[in-house]
């Protein structure tokens, strides 16, 4: 059994969402926790063992697993069966480790310094900028529908999830926009969303 620390509306819903579209709920016992929000309601919770009090975080005999593309990434390696994350053997296994960590070490910097108005040459010349974000995801979904290609997978939770919570955000680019619908489609996503809202405003 798997247990994950999770706070409605937040970065752990992308989790909840793969969890859905892996069909491995019942390997999954949700423990809901109070987490400091952005706009300063909320607080940590003593019952998360999130070293920084965030979500998500993931507890499988007895390790903490935190930071989503860690927790994808061992989840879907943990289930191969259902397909979400190219095995080791598999040719698509680099592109897929490529855009989970791609996400957290240049994606979100660039959109939390675009989202906060910074803007300095080192801070570009580290991450990039939205133009360079932009052009890398026109070129990957020129190729195909998803990431990669053909193939549905945890990188794509991972990589529209930001889109979906700050929309102006989205760069104005139809093959990015037309993967965000189709994302946002998907009967998996649309379950956890409208289950999302009910946690809320519990």
């Amino acid at each position: 059994m798997f247990t994950l620390f999770h706070a409605p509306q937040s970065r752990s819903t992308r989790i909840l969402t793969l969890i859905e579209e892996m069909g491995i709920s019942d390997h999954i016992a949700l423990h809901s926790v109070n987490i400091v929000r952005t706009d300063g309601t909320g607080a940590p919770d003593p019952a998360n063992p999130h070293p920084e009090s965030k979500v998500p975080a993931l507890c499988h005999n007895g390790q903490i697993f935190t930071e989503s593309a860690a927790i994808m990434l061992f989840l879907t390696d943990a289930f191969p069966e259902t397909g979400l994350g190219p095995t080791a053997s598999d040719p698509l296994r680099g592109a897929y480790l490529t855009w989970l960590f791609w996400y957290g070490s240049v994606m979100e910097p660039v959109l939390i310094q675009a989202a906060a108005g910074l803007s300095h040459p080192v801070l570009t010349k580290t991450y990039r900028g939205k133009a360079e974000l932009t052009a890398r995801l026109h070129a990957a979904l020129s190729k195909g529908p998803w990431l990669l290609g053909e193939r549905f997978s945890a990188a794509d939770i991972l990589l529209q999830s930001p889109f979906f919570w700050f929309k102006d955000a989205t760069p104005d680019d139809p093959l990015i926009r037309d993967w965000l619908v189709r994302g946002a489609a998907r009967p998996a996503f649309q379950r956890v969303m409208q289950a999302e809202v009910l946690r809320r405003a519990a």
